[in-house]
């Protein structure tokens, strides 16, 4: 294995779950559904109920410090992202802030104007915005290769024209696991004025992207998935933010933070968040000089996809080796995020069952990704075998899954 640029025991130090008794001796392959969670997050969370669980935003000290909490994590989540605390809304969910923002884009779009869909993605970037149809939107899907799983840019060429207001897609399928393109795509979508709404919640936990970059107008990812409590956080571009109709209270209009999530996001989660952006400046400060970049935010994104390629290699290795398996999407760690789904002879939930009893959590079954699994010809009732890691997975760890899988696929 290639040399590793974050050191594993300092990595694993900075996360509760691997000194828990109950957990000993467990191998965790089933991060793609939720990342265990820093000692960072869990501190702030700790503070906030033990100090400050008050309705924030008031005139009294506890209640003063609660919403100075609440505002840190604003800003520190929009400094990881690197955009405006503007840009930056709380819910409940990924699955609920797509529900929201999926029916603000009905009131805003017109019968007849058209949005494009894929069938690479989880039902929560999918099915929400599909319903838009009753409204007399045209729903335009682009397709994945029914054999690769790969979503093709020259594909999206023959559904882009001027009635497109919006294309929506994934950074990552959480079963295809291939990083798509998303400068490329966006893009392609701007050339013909279509705003972009990506879902990045099976990309995010190995590093969070650089918005600017990216160019997109809106991104989605789940922060329970990247170290984090149990929310949904949405950045989305200020302008088109407030273009978008209000789906809070009506007295609510002018509060852009109110407007989009209207369900009440925790505030006590909403502060703990603000342990992501220390955990990830923390990974920057282990990997020191063994990786570029132009600030923590960055430097953190490159040691975690580093450290997650390195560790892919002797697992694809070992999946290429065996022709009778099918791996979903590439077998090339550079390309994708090591959530790595396989098709199973017998039922995949009965084999996520048979690792378990070899203490490998992992995870079987269509895993929302419902349309994708139909359009790869695979049932998904029958499902496929899910198996997902972050840059905190160990060596060790992967070969076990090598020997249990060795054992399991034959």
């Amino acid at each position: 294995m290639t040399a590793l640029p974050l050191d594993t025991e300092l990595i694993r130090a900075e996360f509760p779950a691997f000194r828990e008794p109950s957990l000993d001796g467990w191998a965790f392959f089933e991060n793609a559904g939720g990342s265990y969670t820093s000692r960072h997050v869990i501190d702030r969370l700790d503070h906030y109920y033990r100090a400050t669980k008050v309705q924030p935003y008031g005139f009294y000290p506890a209640s003063r410090e609660a919403g100075a909490a609440m505002d840190l994590a604003y800003r520190r989540i929009a400094q990881a992202l690197n955009v405006g605390m503007d840009w930056i809304h709380f819910g409940p969910s990924t699955s609920a802030n797509t529900y929201v923002l999926a029916n603000a884009f009905g009131g805003w779009l017109k019968p007849g104007d058209a949005i494009i869909v894929t069938n690479q993605d989880h039902e929560a970037n999918s099915g929400a915005w599909r319903r838009l149809a009753d409204r007399g939107i045209v729903v335009r899907e682009w397709k994945v290769d029914p054999e690769t799983g790969n979503l093709d840019p020259a594909a999206l060429d023959k559904l882009l024209d001027s009635k497109v207001r919006a294309v929506c897609f994934p950074h990552a399928s959480n079963i295809v696991g291939e990083i798509n393109p998303i400068r490329e795509i966006v893009q392609k979508a701007k050339s013909f004025g279509a705003v972009t709404v990506v879902d990045g919640v099976s990309y995010a936990p190995h590093g969070l992207p650089d918005l600017l970059e990216l160019g997109c107008d809106i991104y989605l990812f789940s922060a329970y998935k990247v170290y984090g409590p149990h929310q949904g956080i949405m950045a989305i571009r200020p302008s088109l933010a407030t273009e978008l109709p209000n789906q809070g209270h009506f007295f609510n209009d002018t509060q852009p933070r109110k407007r989009l999530t209207p369900a009440g996001p925790d505030h006590a989660q909403i502060a703990a968040s603000a342990g992501i952006a220390d955990y990830l400046e923390r990974v920057a400060e282990i990997a020191g000089d063994k990786v570029e970049g132009a600030n923590p935010y960055r430097k953190a994104h490159a040691a975690m996809r580093a450290q997650e390629e390195a560790l892919m290699v002797p697992l694809m290795d070992f999946l290429r080796s065996r022709n009778s398996l099918r791996v979903i999407g590439p077998t090339d760690p550079a390309l994708r995020a090591p959530t790595i789904a396989i098709a199973t002879t017998g039922l995949a939930i009965e084999s996520a069952e048979r690792l378990a009893r070899k203490q490998i959590m992992a995870s079987g079954g269509h895993l929302y990704a419902y349309r994708l699994l139909e359009a790869l010809g695979i049932n998904p009732g029958h499902g496929v075998l899910r198996v997902s890691f972050t840059h905190y997975t160990s060596p060790e760890e992967v070969q076990r899954l090598i020997e249990a899988l060795d054992s399991e696929l034959k």
